[in-house]
């Protein structure tokens, strides 16, 4: 019997830097710089070097990011950010921290993300930020957004979490807009053991304000300037992330290897797959396919020891948890059609060429395109 092929596979990414890993973790274990420290500010300057951008930091996880960008951009009670249901709840959980509401907007059916023209119809004069989501690590159609945000005095806050080092137009997100964050969650292209985040921004006086934030408003040890978070970046899962970080090219480059073969084999059997915004080089965070018959197929994979995964079956527009916002079934059609019709596909660095040519072939033995 063939062996297994996991969606994600953690464990033989380990097995091949736990030497360095388990190096530096020594060395943290050594110094004691448990939390913040020199360990952080080597890889948000690291980071920051590879994405192109000027200021970044480190912080406890993705949804900590986003609520450090919203708060430091000035969103608060009453006011309006525009993003998409078509995400994890962390994007819009965040902005209902800030005391912000959530105006979701549908998604254009090709990139799966945030449609422009249905962010313009959705501006308001409470509106003040919008927050394009570069889902399964496919850039937004930032040209559009931007163009929009600039001319209304409107923030534009990236949400990079499935994203690490995608580029439009050769640049990478994170640094297009006001603020970029990024999540490490250890699922992530670069993936901490553990919960970590980092916000990224081109403005000294919003890096400032995000680094006063996340340690609870302090200036100095004994001086806080405003009511800030406790959102610190571990030491240790800064360390582990610069080792890792030193690869992520090179995973990344094997991710869109994998992606091709798969639009090779799904594209010319009529099915549906990614299609990336116009001068932009995805990082296939998740490889999606629709088809007309998910569960017959998630059973086939699930059945050969394949495994998949649904990324979202429940749009944040129809989850419990914002159900006060009144939003109703039909709203967001093509988000919708996408929740009931998405399976993603193993996707990592470690898939081999044989493996992806296996899964396309119990794939294609019950799945039917739309």
């Amino acid at each position: 019997m063939n062996d297994p092929i996991p969606i994600i596979n953690l464990e033989a990414q380990y097995k091949r830097l736990k030497p360095e890993i388990m190096a530096v973790v020594d060395e943290v274990f050594e110094s004691r710089a448990f939390i913040q420290g020199k360990y952080v500010r080597q890889f948000e300057n690291e980071f920051c070097d590879a994405l192109g951008v000027s200021y970044g930091a480190g912080c406890a996880n993705g949804t900590a990011a986003l609520i450090l960008a919203l708060n430091a951009l000035g969103i608060s009670e009453g006011d309006e950010v525009i993003t998409v249901a078509h995400t994890f709840v962390a994007t819009a959980e965040a902005i209902c921290q800030c005391g912000a509401k959530p105006v979701f907007v549908d998604i254009d059916p090709d990139t799966y993300t945030i449609d422009p023209e249905a962010v313009e119809s959705a501006i308001t004069k409470k509106t003040r930020a919008i927050i394009p989501v570069h889902i399964y690590g496919a850039p937004c159609d930032m040209d559009s957004i931007l163009d929009m945000a600039r001319q209304k005095n409107i923030a534009v806050i990236e949400d990079c979490a499935q994203a690490h080092l995608a580029t439009y137009k050769g640049k990478c997100v994170g640094g297009l807009g006001d603020a970029g964050t990024f999540s490490f969650y250890p699922g992530k292209n670069l993936g901490a053991f553990g919960d970590a985040g980092l916000v990224t921004t081109n403005n000294d006086e919003t890096a400032s304000l995000i680094h006063k934030l996340l340690d609870h408003g302090r200036v100095s040890k004994h001086k806080h300037d405003i009511i800030g978070y406790n959102f610190r970046m571990d030491g240790v899962q800064a360390a582990i992330l610069t080792v890792k970080l030193h690869y992520l090219e090179e995973y990344n480059s094997a991710r869109r290897a994998n992606a091709a073969l798969y639009d090779n084999r799904l594209r010319e059997s009529g099915f549906k797959v990614i299609e990336p915004t116009q001068d932009s080089e995805p990082v296939y965070h998740l490889y999606i396919v629709e088809v007309s018959n998910r569960d017959e197929v998630a059973e086939c994979l699930k059945s050969n020891q394949i495994g998949y995964g649904v990324h979202y079956p429940i749009p944040l527009h129809l989850q419990p948890a914002f159900k006060d916002l009144g939003y109703r079934p039909g709203d967001l059609p093509v988000t919708e059609a996408a929740a009931g019709r998405v399976l993603s596909l193993p996707m990592c660095p470690e898939l081999t060429e044989d493996q992806v040519e296996r899964v396309c072939d119990h794939f294609l033995e019950i799945a039917e395109p739309l």
